[in-house]
């Protein structure tokens, strides 16, 4: 915790009550109202926790008036251009980049944990084919502590370090065999002789009938996919394992906690919105309308994939992604594919628009992500999948950051109460 040297003073009735003040490496000063009720006998009011630090941490910082994002320090567009996933895994878990010798090991114990429980096929057989993959998901993850009792006990330092070794390897292949049971596919095992995105395309898109061979390009898109999305500080589903954990609740819990936030539209599904929208537009020839239609301020109409509820600027990770969508879409081409041809068409027109640059309406990440999944050949059923893929590093990193945190305490938030005061119960002949 920072040095409190600054202070805040709340009047409350004419008595005047002192706060402490803490100053941050980076980002606004916070006021700790740690005592404020023992102090006044009040709460504050904040629904959704947008002006309240829930706890103090290391990890990542975003600011978004400067469309910056941070990983232990380190810009975002630097990472994911230089380095690749399991290097900012390691460097989201434990703080440092790794040495040659240190991602070599992490990266062999991460590659020898990918395999599942062969009798936790059961629970994918289990379900309906046309489930949702997130809804598997939500069960598998949560049912990984009934398979590994050796890495639950969260007070263990080495079982929790197996733990999050486990859940960044089996993630991928739990989300593939997600996918392949939902299109009545066999399930593909890992294979230990290739890297972490090419593994999970091959798990994916490999049948047993044939050879698969995956393409550097689309595997270099799968990782920078990853590695965008690997953290983004305090919002809904990392909070969620937050306060999940600090019950004590074992890991595969609190991530199976996180997925379930994940899936909610307003968080995880925001890329297959973009999709949807360009479905709706349908066809080049009716961009301008919809352009139209977004600037009009009677219409509420908007489009999704522009601007970000965080990012005030740009998007830091749009710029690294942008180029992977390229990539790609020169690689598998947009001449038959009509959402592809309207993502293309959309994005120049909108660049070229006034009206976007003055409101700072860029195209975010998760356009371009979203562009990049469908011309692979996911299904928008699986993009919240994969994005889970990717943020469970940072889940795992903010649970065992928590789980040291010797201030930890079990989250209760408070509540402004409206409703009755005490009532007399009456019995039902006298209602």
């Amino acid at each position: 915790m920072a040095d409190s040297k600054k202070s805040a003073t709340l009047n409350i009735d004419g008595t005047e009550y002192e706060l402490p003040m803490f100053t941050p490496t980076a980002g606004p000063d916070v006021i700790d109202i740690r005592k404020l009720y023992a102090q006044t006998g009040a709460f504050t009011y904040d629904p959704g926790f947008t002006s309240t630090a829930s706890c103090d941490s290391t990890i990542t910082f975003i600011d978004g008036d400067k469309g910056e994002l941070l990983h232990r320090g380190y810009p975002i567009d630097q990472l994911a251009s230089k380095s690749h996933f399991l290097e900012v895994c390691y460097l989201l878990l434990y703080g440092e980049l790794p040495t040659g010798a240190q991602l070599e090991d992490f990266e062999n114990r991460v590659t020898n944990h990918t395999m599942l429980h062969e009798q936790m096929q059961n629970f994918f057989r289990g379900v309906r084919r046309d489930a949702h993959p997130m809804a598997v998901m939500v069960g598998v993850v949560g049912a990984m502590s009934a398979f590994y009792h050796d890495s639950t006990d969260i007070s263990d330092p080495w079982q929790r370090e197996v733990a999050s070794i486990r859940l960044i390897a089996k993630m991928p292949t739990i989300a593939a065999w997600a996918y392949k049971y939902h299109v009545g596919q066999p399930f593909i095992y890992p294979r230990n002789d290739l890297d972490y995105a090419s593994n999970f395309l091959r798990m994916c898109f490999a049948v047993p009938a044939e050879e698969y061979v995956v393409n550097p390009i689309l595997s270099r898109a799968m990782d920078r996919i990853f590695t965008l999305h690997a953290d983004h500080e305090q919002n809904a589903s990392t909070s969620t394992v937050r306060l999940a954990s600090s019950s004590g609740a074992n890991p595969f819990a609190c991530i199976a906690a996180g997925i379930a936030c994940l899936w909610g539209p307003a968080h995880g599904g925001a890329n297959q919105a973009c999709l949807e929208m360009l479905k709706e537009i349908g066809t080049p020839d009716r961009i301008p309308e919809f352009i139209a239609r977004a600037k009009d301020k009677n219409d509420p109409y908007r489009l999704m994939g522009f601007g970000h509820r965080v990012y005030k600027n740009f998007d830091p990770r749009a710029k690294v992604m942008k180029q992977s969508a390229d990539e790609v879409l020169d690689l598998l081409g947009v001449e038959n594919n009509p959402v592809l041809q309207v993502a293309k068409e959309l994005e120049a027109a909108a660049l070229a628009d006034p009206y976007f640059s003055d409101k700072k309406l860029f195209p975010n990440v998760d356009f371009y992500s979203g562009i990049i999944l469908e011309a692979m050949g996911f299904p928008t059923s699986m993009f919240t999948p994969i994005f889970a893929v990717a943020r469970t590093v940072g889940w795992i990193s903010q649970w065992k950051e928590q789980i040291s945190d010797p201030q930890l305490k079990i989250g209760r938030p408070r509540q402004l109460y409206l409703g009755n005061t005490l009532r007399d119960y009456t019995d039902i002949e006298n209602r």
